[in-house]
């Protein structure tokens, strides 16, 4: 026990290292650093994406292969949706009282007209929407190499499902066999990148300073801004923490087990991405069993959106506003109905949260000019959004460890 609490206290020693190491790289603002620096994040942030690929195909390719249609499937599935929905739900909901705690002004037609326009206008709700015409595959290779996690989703569910329903033979026995040895072989190589990890955040770090002192400053629009951080804050440290409590698990000590994944969602802003460290940390910090790991997290990953739902909310009623829309009562209500249902079914690519507001105020005839101005600070809202939304995944996936860790076999557990 000792030699574990030591290596922990190490492996924190050195992450605060990195970050301290990386903030005052950043802050030299010396080019050859820079460059180093993000060439550096680049190489991490593509070997996340290689490994998050693999990772999310055969967790939940093998789980389904082994336990298909079964009444176990089922109780984790629901218990899952259930935890999303209301995790989900009271982001939404934290965000509209915000909303009108700190009532964001109406902006001047001026300051929106030409902001941003040029982006703005290249952003078509097509962009949104055809993500959900690609995510259906029309050759075995096209998830993969896109790197679609609904589409990959969508073919390992239908693979291991069928795999399930195969007659007992060799012939599954071998499938089964080549799928639990790529996903050892998967999580080998996630492991090395782990150990590793502490030279990314070096540059994370670095990169992120570099930018913040470029152009947060300048971008910022106040209460807005405060509205959709302080909402995300919210449900990081009090309503997940409560939900965790509510369900007999230490939130700090749960936090704590997570730090490694959550500074990682920070830097990578994607969920997927940040995937092959959440899995680590929730298997081998927070000890939640693999059935439940590597079933839950890939479906969380897109599905479990509670900072995408903060912000679709308030930047909707914000743009609203500012297109004169009463708020009433029935619309805020409805609308943050809208903002948990378009966060389940949010598209798991960058700035999917924003393409998708969009797409919402476009529909609607709002001044969608409004999101130009938004757009400069987006990438610090994403940052947030993305380090609440995979801290969700693993609370969704430690309470339903701890709800049904019965359905765990002594077998299983000794694996």
């Amino acid at each position: 026990m000792n030699l574990k609490i030591n290596k922990q206290i190490k492996q924190l020693i050195f992450w605060i290292g990195a970050l301290i190491i990386g903030a005052i790289l950043g802050s030299l603002h010396v080019d050859t650093v820079d460059k180093v620096c993000d060439f550096v994040a680049t190489v991490f942030t593509r070997l996340f994406k290689f490994t998050a690929v693999p990772a999310i195909a055969v967790s939940v390719l093998s789980t389904l292969a082994t336990l298909g249609g079964n009444k176990e499937t089922g109780k984790i599935f629901r218990r899952t949706i259930m935890y999303t929905l209301l995790t989900t739900l009271a982001a939404s909901t934290i965000a509209a009282i915000l909303f009108f705690i700190i009532k964001p002004e109406v902006l001047s037609a001026a300051a929106y007209e030409n902001a941003g326009a040029d982006k703005i206008a290249s952003m078509s709700s097509s962009s949104f929407l055809s993500y959900f015409i690609n995510a259906i595959p029309d050759n075995i290779l096209y998830p993969f190499v896109s790197g679609n996690v609904l589409s990959i989703l969508i073919v390992s569910f239908a693979f291991g499902f069928a795999i399930s329903k195969m007659k007992e033979s060799d012939q599954k026995t071998a499938i089964l066999n080549v799928v639990l040895g790529f996903q050892e072989l998967v999580f080998k190589v996630i492991g090395w990148i782990i150990a590793i990890l502490p030279i990314g955040i070096i540059a994370f770090t670095a990169q992120l300073i570099k930018d913040l002192g470029a152009d947060f400053g300048a971008a910022s629009i106040g209460r807005y801004t405060a509205v959709v951080l302080s909402g995300n804050l919210i449900q990081f440290f009090i309503v997940l923490s409560i939900f965790l409590l509510c369900r007999g698990i230490n939130p700090f000590k749960h936090f704590k087990n997570m730090i490694p994944a959550i500074l990682t969602a920070l830097f990578t802003k994607s969920s997927a991405a940040t995937l092959p460290v959440t899995m680590d940390c929730v298997e081998n910090r927070v000890k939640c069993d693999k059935k439940f790991s590597r079933f839950i997290l890939p479906m969380c990953t897109t599905i479990n959106m509670n900072g995408c739902a903060a912000f679709i909310l308030v930047t909707s009623l914000f743009v609203m506003k500012n297109g004169g829309v009463d708020l009433n009562i029935i619309t805020v209500i409805t609308w943050i109905l809208i903002s948990v249902i378009s966060a389940v079914g949010n598209a798991g690519v960058p700035m999917g949260c924003f393409f998708l507001t969009l797409s919402l105020m476009a529909g609607k005839g709002m001044p969608i000019g409004v999101m130009g101005v938004i757009l400069p600070i987006y990438a610090i809202i994403d940052m947030i959004e993305t380090a609440v939304n995979i801290y969700s995944d693993s609370c969704v996936c430690a309470m339903t460890n701890k709800d049904l860790k019965h359905l765990v076999t002594e077998e299983e557990k000794s694996e």
